[in-house]
């Protein structure tokens, strides 16, 4: 699978040292861009996976960015956050009925919708991820 990581390059990213005892046996949270439903059906079988839909145009969005690569250590373990365009992406949209950029949705392991939300963060990425499906 081609993956591009979009925040380690640019941010230097150092490995998180404290972990929590649940998430010590995940592997680091990654993030990548979004290619195709069979590459996020792949990832989603080895974990959380969470689209977020991005716009470059969003200033909301373009914060987010800036937050994650700044924060990305403190991101809890075992997720891939899989980077959609907004503008571009319009048959994933329709899938899950994103109807504004800044969305996450968390697919299962056939890329069904599991939890939708709208902005967050970071707080949101370490609260609303399930890890039991």
């Amino acid at each position: 699978m081609n993956r591009r990581h979009f925040l380690s390059a640019s941010a230097g990213l150092a490995l998180c040292t404290a972990l929590p005892a649940l998430a010590q046996d995940r592997p680091e949270a990654d993030a990548v861009a979004y290619e195709s439903l069979d590459q996020l059906k792949a990832i989603a079988a080895k974990g959380p996976a969470i689209v977020y839909f991005h716009a470059d145009w969003c200033p909301t969005c373009r914060a987010t960015m800036v937050s994650l690569r700044g924060r990305w250590p403190e991101i809890q373990p075992g997720i891939t956050l899989v980077i959609a365009d907004y503008d571009a992406e319009t048959e994933l949209k329709a899938r899950f009925g994103v109807t504004y950029q800044n969305t996450y949705v968390q697919v299962d392991r056939n890329a069904d919708k599991l939890v939708v939300w709208n902005g967050g963060g970071i707080e949101a990425l370490n609260t609303r991820p399930q890890f039991d499906y």
